[in-house]
């Protein structure tokens, strides 16, 4: 068929150009990228890390906040999609070398040149992991050290989903200590909430962690020292320093700057007074944390300065992914329709993407392609939103008569006439509402686009959950719904119009 011939084209053309535009910004030569894991700590030293080298760069560095967790982050590193971010010694021995045992850097310098990687800048601080319970229920218990943890076999666990799944995370320190509980996963920004108010006893912690005064938690002694040290050091693209030396040398003035008691600090104000990570690092940078002041009330979040630029990325994500689902599915559908095994192969594997985690295509599309941001993002609400449309499609012209098929042919239209003329047209509401649904769809899942760098409205949903905000998740969830009612209200225009145009 040379019309869907022409289709396939024209969207092949698009990815293209995509893939294009996202590979040229990746290899610009005089741009530094900065990227962060999705909790407090690393957005802020992300911030610090790229105002210190934004004075030495031709433009501003860009700051791929909240990627996900150290795979993901990693792997946008080993792509080139970032160039560096603040991890640490801890995590690279275990997590990304794999190694046994703790890696001195010189070890880890020799493992990470293969893989065209450094470490370097160690920043000043050891951030560790840890477990902690509320002090009044330790107390009663009689529990100081991990080691007692395995007295009380009924004590509920709730551990963030990666530290869950590391090497060096649950199920090296439970055979360390022989712990005999099953924990339960929880996000780290939820996780002291869910302490505090009695619905788990026992979380893991980052040692920097500034509610853990703030709530009166116990911070239980590693007393059979199963925990490495988690030094803060840059993690770099070898390239870098030739690259932007400039800016390398700045960064090089961060060695040994932040102790543990400054970044306790900076996090403080990150989670306990609401205040923005670049204002933090401007702060640190200039010489020490300003004044406190308070958190910005609801409607100023609501109503904030990234408000516009988060609905348009949110937008282009949803109509370029639904356009392109729709350039795709309806011609496909059109094609496999009158075969009947071959509808079911098509329709079943399109369901079968719909079963694919959100997080984990989006980790494998960013394996694929080497590149975070709006193109593995695109990608993935296309693949989400061809179900509602091809099955839309199919069920709107299996709906079309066959008399109304066999009055086509008989006026002595061709195939292709007929689908034109009388097909398409009697499918077309029902088509409408796939597209509908999709975009429904799409604007929902839109905000897990946020976890790559691609923005939108998940963006503020997912640093509200790095700082356990409720005003900040409510102010990207509210847009987002915001828009969703917006297209329902656009599409029910559309088939009003609809009807109006069959009469």
């Amino acid at each position: 068929m040379p019309a869907a011939r022409r289709v396939f084209s024209a969207v092949w053309v698009v990815l293209v150009l995509l893939f294009a535009s996202s590979a040229a910004s990746a290899t610009d030569e005089g741009a530094l990228r900065v990227g962060s894991k999705r909790f407090t700590e690393s957005y802020i030293l992300a911030e610090i890390l790229a105002q210190t080298a934004a004075p030495q760069l031709r433009s501003a560095p860009t700051v791929r906040q909240g990627l996900g967790n150290t795979a993901i982050v990693y792997e946008a590193l080993r792509s080139g999609a970032i160039d560096l971010y603040a991890e640490y010694t801890g995590t690279i021995s275990a997590e990304i070398l794999r190694s046994p045992k703790p890696l001195a850097r010189e070890a880890m310098q020799a493992a990470l040149a293969p893989l065209g990687l450094g470490v370097a800048i160690p920043l000043g601080f050891n951030d560790g992991y840890a477990f902690a319970m509320r002090a009044s229920e330790a107390e009663r218990l009689g529990i100081r050290r991990l080691s007692d943890l395995a007295r009380h076999p009924a004590l509920k666990f709730g551990l963030s989903n990666e530290f869950i799944g590391r090497a060096d995370g649950w199920r090296g320190v439970a055979k360390h200590y022989a712990l005999p509980q099953q924990p339960t996963g929880l996000d780290h920004g939820l996780a002291y909430d869910a302490v505090t108010a009695g619905q788990v006893d026992v979380i893991d912690i980052y040692t920097t962690d500034a509610k853990i005064d703030h709530l009166g938690l116990r911070v239980l002694e590693d007393d059979r020292g199963y925990f490495p040290r988690y030094d803060a050091v840059v993690l770099y693209r070898l390239d870098v320093p030739q690259r932007l030396p400039q800016a390398w040398a700045a960064l090089q003035t961060l060695e040994g700057r932040i102790d543990e008691r400054a970044m306790i600090a900076m996090n403080a104000r990150a989670e306990l007074q609401g205040q923005a990570f670049d204002r933090i690092a401007r702060d640190f940078l200039a010489g020490g944390a300003a004044a406190a002041d308070h958190a910005s009330g609801f409607m100023a979040r609501l109503f904030g300065p990234d408000l516009a630029r988060l609905a348009r990325q949110h937008l282009v994500l949803v109509a370029v992914s639904v356009g392109l689902a729709t350039l795709i599915g309806v011609p496909v559908a059109i094609w496999v329709f009158p075969h009947l095994r071959l509808r079911a192969l098509v329709l079943g594997a399109a369901g079968l993407l719909q079963t694919v985690p959100s997080l984990a295509l989006l980790a494998v599309l960013i394996s694929a392609i080497g590149a975070i941001g709006t193109l593995p993002a695109l990608i993935a609400l296309t693949l989400y939103s061809l179900l509602p449309i091809m099955r839309n499609a199919v069920t709107g012209l299996a709906d079309v008569s066959d008399g109304l098929k066999q009055a086509g042919t008989a006026l002595g239209m061709t195939p292709g006439q007929n689908l034109r003329l009388v097909q398409l047209p009697l499918a077309l509401p029902t088509l409408v509402a796939g597209v509908r649904t999709a975009t429904t769809i799409a604007i929902g899942t839109a905000t897990i686009a946020a976890f790559i760098g691609a923005g939108g409205f998940g963006e503020r949903i997912v640093t509200g959950l790095a700082l356990n905000d409720k005003q900040l998740l409510l102010a990207g969830a509210l847009p987002a719904a915001g828009l969703a009612l917006l297209s329902e209200a656009v599409f029910e225009l559309l088939e009003w119009v609809l009807r109006r145009w069959r009469r």
